[in-house]
């Protein structure tokens, strides 16, 4: 799962980025509302995080422009801590608003709460047999019982989920896996889906994940769902 991160000062941005990536998030970051425009019609986000005083824009301008191409949750992240700003923030169309100084676990609590809100994203919780993927949370189990992935593999298995049955071709699980300041490196994602799958089958999943050579990989439906 995706996040778009919009903040112009730098080490909040790689605090906020770093907390994120722990939880087991993609982070894309921009600091300007230019950049923010032009990336958020170009990849799926599944949440915006939107810094307001940006050097060339008031974000609040920037709200609809984010949300042209789909309903995506924004969350507001200022250090504009009057209740006027908070109700301007939330009035004007964002999910959430959060005062700097940021606490990150806090934070980070938000993002899954907002992403765990009806209608915000189909299929919070992803299942197919005894797997279960929980998108917000980021988290895995089989049979009930905990499968810890890391962050390139949880990102994998989800979009493998999101279309099982069907194939999810290289180019998709790339763009999932790679956020814009990873080093595209070779035989990077067949590594991520070599680990999730001796993950899988060391907590006894019945689910393979399938090579369909040249195409890409895929989960296949059991019979019934």
């Amino acid at each position: 799962m995706r996040v778009l991160l919009v903040e112009d000062h730098p080490p909040l941005a790689e605090a906020v980025c770093d907390a994120l990536r722990r939880a087991g998030f993609n982070v894309d970051h921009v600091a300007t509302a230019a950049d923010a425009c032009e990336l958020s019609g170009q990849s799926d986000y599944a949440l915006i995080l939107l810094d307001l005083g940006l050097p060339d824009g008031d974000g609040l301008r920037l709200l609809p422009i984010l949300r042209q191409n789909g309903r995506v949750p924004v969350i507001v992240l200022s250090a504009r801590d009057q209740l006027v700003n908070r109700l301007g923030g939330l009035d004007g169309g964002a999910d959430d608003y959060v005062v700097k100084p940021v606490e990150m676990p806090e934070l980070v609590a938000r993002v899954r709460a907002v992403l765990r809100r009806p209608g915000e994203r189909a299929d919070t919780i992803l299942r197919l047999g005894t797997l279960a993927l929980d998108t917000a949370a980021r988290s895995v189990s089989v049979n009930d019982r905990a499968v810890v992935l890391g962050r390139r593999e949880l990102s994998v298995l989800e979009q493998l989920m999101r279309s099982a049955g069907r194939v999810a071709s290289r180019q998709v699980l790339e763009e999932a896996i790679y956020t814009l300041d990873d080093e595209v490196t070779p035989n990077a994602l067949e590594a991520a889906v070599s680990r999730l799958r001796r993950a899988l089958q060391a907590a006894d999943c019945t689910v393979p994940i399938v090579n369909i050579r040249g195409v890409g990989w895929m989960l296949p439906r059991e019979s019934g769902q």
